[in-house]
């Protein structure tokens, strides 16, 4: 029997989650490839070199059921995704300078021709197209996350603004599911702090209401902690390896330690450089790994400080 914690299994990730058991992890928390947006692997059969959305959404969709089926019954998934412009009369540019020559051979890794039928210029709505598609599949779409960037990538648009968010989608498996809210918890602000504590039961209220009280301020939770608010602000890191899309580790930290408990199975069936893996370590819990591209074994190595960590999928 294959050992699948602790492991990232090389291959085709919807392949791979098809041999693991059911029920095995707690949460998922992953970042597919973005639309049309990069080739991180150099192979046609790559999620996110689609040529039109509805496709992409499609293989996302059968990659997620699979998710599904090895989540236990109380998992969840966190899905971070970000959106992209239609334009299918041009074709991207290579990126990546010499990160991008060490790990593919060559620097054209840009974004390939998609056929979306969109008018140029319109913004495609992918991360909603995906996250309906899944709750037409099954999944409770439970919420959107936003993860606010105080240090966007900057952009030479000049008829729109710049986009500092991405969406972090928050789906379960079941009605009850498991949620440590507590693990999460924010300090409450000094002004709430301040606000909560008035000594308010002699107040008068309102002239409209004559001889009225406000009475005792009844404040929800306590004077130190708040339930964590739905948007995330977290500045994207530099990463040096070669891997374009590394997401921070304080942005999936919450995600993690609200999805799975200490000792919990973390899933990431995009595995990229590790971040999740790392995370989870860090954090106490086990993890799986599934990633198509076998030159980012070095960089899960370096990240994990495990060598040969990864097991090519039979």
């Amino acid at each position: 029997m294959t050992n699948w914690l602790n492991q990232c299994h090389f291959g085709d990730c919807l392949e791979t989650l098809r041999r693991m058991p059911d029920g095995i992890a707690q949460a998922c928390v992953t970042s597919p490839p973005y639309f049309g947006l990069r080739d991180y692997s150099g192979g046609a059969a790559e999620i996110g070199k689609e040529k039109t959305p509805a496709e992409f959404v499609a293989a996302l969709v059968a990659v997620f059921q699979e998710v599904k089926r090895v989540l236990r019954d109380d998992g969840t998934l966190w899905l971070n995704i970000g959106d992209s412009y239609a334009n299918d009369g041009k074709w991207g540019g290579s990126s990546g300078g010499k990160h991008a020559q060490a790990l593919h051979g060559n620097t054209t890794i840009g974004r390939g021709k998609t056929q979306t039928g969109i008018k140029p210029k319109n913004l495609i709505g992918i991360p909603w197209r995906l996250a309906f598609a899944l709750q037409d599949d099954g999944w409770i779409l439970r919420q959107e996350i936003i993860w606010a960037k105080p240090n966007p990538m900057p952009e030479s648009v000049t008829d729109r603004c710049t986009k500092s968010h991405e969406s972090i989608f928050l789906l379960a498996k079941s009605e009850k599911y498991y949620f440590d809210s507590g693990a999460i918890k924010e300090a409450v602000a000094p002004s709430s702090v301040a606000r909560l504590s008035q000594d308010i039961e002699q107040q008068a209220g309102s002239d409209r209401v004559p001889g009225k009280t406000n009475g005792a301020m009844k404040a929800v939770g306590d004077l130190e902690q708040r339930n964590k608010r739905s948007v995330w602000t977290v500045a994207t890191t530099p990463y040096k390896g070669a891997h374009f899309a590394t997401f921070p580790t304080a942005l999936i930290e919450p995600c993690i330690l609200a999805g799975a408990p200490a000792g919990g199975v973390v899933l990431d069936p995009f595995f990229g450089s590790g971040t999740t893996g790392e995370v989870a370590q860090q954090l106490g819990r086990k993890f799986i790994g599934c990633e198509l591209n076998p030159a980012y074994q070095a960089l899960q190595d370096e990240r994990l400080r495990q060598p040969s960590l990864c097991l090519e999928a039979a």
